[in-house]
């Protein structure tokens, strides 16, 4: 009789090793033989390729997660998953963070989530959270995670070597990059806000999507946003067909871009865009796209087109504060834009707080980010490159930030508004640099925003009156015309064939209309 076979346990990287083989073809008894396992245990590793793959892209590719051999998950997992995006939020940008800090901000996390049970962020969870994540030891002592300058300039000459030896364009060359965007985020320092916030019907916002830009190097061919959210069909989106928005929407549970999403937006919407574009230039259909190290990415070979001629190239670990295009500005600039649209959308408006809110869906912040991201000048994603082409910016001309110069103007136009008069410059750029734990960010609460029991329903019109409410020879209602023109705004969302002017056109004068009504509302009190 054969003897016990000795128990194994794999490590992560084991797992992904053997995911890649079943890829590659090699059979389930082979690979039980090579790893010293049952052939159940490698079908049960394909079975749960996809939960293995996402732990390992949710950690840090530097440390020694891959060493770990379970996947434990936390007691509290959507405040997991939104520590872990915090943390690396702060790698990125160089802030320090001490155990300390870490601890203060998942109570914070916990509170602002409105999660129930008795959390305590001790040194054992802390230990726990460093170790599901493989976090060193050394990224809790409050040392300032600064990026690798060496490997950075390293990777500018080899990079700008393979452009010559591929001769590459600069049509040809792309970058993306994620950022995670709170749309709901109030200025509780600007406007008449700060009378407000100290109600109990403030919170932290954490109404959130994740929006991705992706561009060529000579900033004229921007390929439309991708956004990702964790509703599969939001309920703003009730009658609109998702081909027709200006971005391209996906969801998600996860905080940052999954593999499986990449990997379709990759091949469904970039390849095909990239290939339409360098068509229309007379260009060679031979591109690179320039991404982050991949803990959210496939691996490089499983990122090109069919015929080989794009592909991707990833930059080294801790360089992207450094190199990374759309991080030299690029993204901060969109959401410098789309704060100022949405305050700019509320002044229009005219309404308090409140019902500007309330009405705020995350339908009219995709149109609005996506309107953002169209302002940002072709000059500021030139500029982002020239670390990685130091000849590649416009000698001529003033160096200009284009994010300070969109402050000094709202903050221009909001000092000459009533109740906004002690608006200034930093307070501006306080509030477009802020993040939804700021002070400077608030948004209410769903109870806050919702109708008071104790006043009484509002009659609904019936069909008959809507028709007579639009008779021509009949006075139309402000209330009818808003109502209308969110039906045809449905109308239009459902189309095909409507351009994204048309559906920015009819929003303004939905804008226009709540104003009016507004302002008939407060002469008839």
């Amino acid at each position: 009789m054969l003897g016990k076979r000795k128990r194994v346990v794999l490590t992560i990287k084991d797992k992904l090793d053997i995911i890649k083989k079943l890829e590659e073809g090699i059979s389930f008894k082979k690979l039980s033989v090579v790893y010293g396992i049952g052939e159940s245990t490698v079908r049960d590793i394909k079975k749960n390729k996809e939960r293995i793959i996402n732990y390992a892209n949710s950690s840090d590719p530097t440390s020694g997660v891959s060493k770990r051999k379970s996947m434990k998950s936390s007691t509290y997992e959507e405040l997991d998953r939104v520590m872990i995006e915090w943390f690396n939020q702060q790698k990125m940008e160089g802030i320090p963070v001490s155990g300390t800090i870490c601890a203060k901000q998942a109570k914070f996390f916990f509170d602002a989530l409105g999660m129930e049970g008795d959390f305590n962020a001790s040194s054992g969870w802390l230990t726990r959270f460093k170790q599901r994540h493989g976090i060193p030891k050394a990224a809790g002592k409050g040392t300032k995670l600064k990026g690798d300058e060496t490997a950075a300039r390293e990777f500018c000459g080899n990079f700008q070597e393979f452009v010559e030896r591929e001769n590459l364009q600069p049509e040809q060359i792309y970058g993306a990059d994620q950022t995670g965007l709170f749309w709901k985020c109030l200025p509780s320092r600007t406007l008449a806000f700060e009378t407000e916030q100290s109600a109990s019907g403030y919170r932290s916002s954490r109404e959130r999507i994740i929006i991705m830009c992706c561009a060529n190097a000579t900033g004229l061919h921007k390929l439309n946003l991708c956004v990702v959210g964790k509703a599969k069909k939001p309920r703003a989106f009730k009658g609109a067909d998702l081909s027709n928005l200006p971005v391209t929407y996906f969801s998600q549970k996860s905080a940052w871009i999954e593999h499986s999403v990449f990997r379709q937006w990759f091949e469904k919407y970039f390849v095909p865009q990239v290939q339409k574009h360098l068509k229309s230039k007379g260009l060679l259909e031979k591109a690179v796209l320039l991404l982050d190290f991949p803990p959210a990415h496939p691996d490089e070979e499983l990122l090109r087109s069919d015929d080989g001629r794009i592909i991707v190239k990833y930059l080294p670990p801790n360089v992207t504060s450094l190199i990374q295009p759309m991080s030299q500005g690029v993204l901060a600039t969109v959401k410098r834009y789309y704060r100022a649209g949405l305050l700019q959308k509320y002044m229009d408006e005219g309404i308090d707080p409140r019902m500007f809110w309330k009405n705020l869906t995350v339908l009219d912040a995709i149109y609005e980010v996506s309107r953002a991201w169209n302002m940002v000048k072709s000059s500021t994603i030139t500029k982002a490159w020239k670390k990685l082409f130091p000849g590649s910016e416009e000698s001529s001309g003033m160096n200009i930030d284009e994010g300070a110069i969109l402050a000094a103007n709202l903050a221009t136009v909001l000092q000459n508004t009533e109740d906004c008069e002690h608006v200034d410059l930093e307070t501006i750029d306080q509030w477009f640099d802020s993040r939804s734990n700021d002070s400077s960010c608030q948004v209410l609460t769903d109870s806050e925003g919702a109708e008071d029991p104790a006043k009484p329903a509002e009659h609904k019109p019936s069909s008959k009156t809507r028709r007579a409410d639009l008779n021509p020879e009949k006075h139309i209602s402000h209330k009818a015309a808003l109502e209308w023109t969110e039906n045809l705004l449905d109308y239009l969302e459902q189309q095909d064939d409507m351009l994204l002017s048309d559906k920015l056109v009819l929003r303004r004068l939905r804008t226009i209309i709540r104003r009016k009504q507004k302002i008939q509302n407060n002469k008839s009190r």
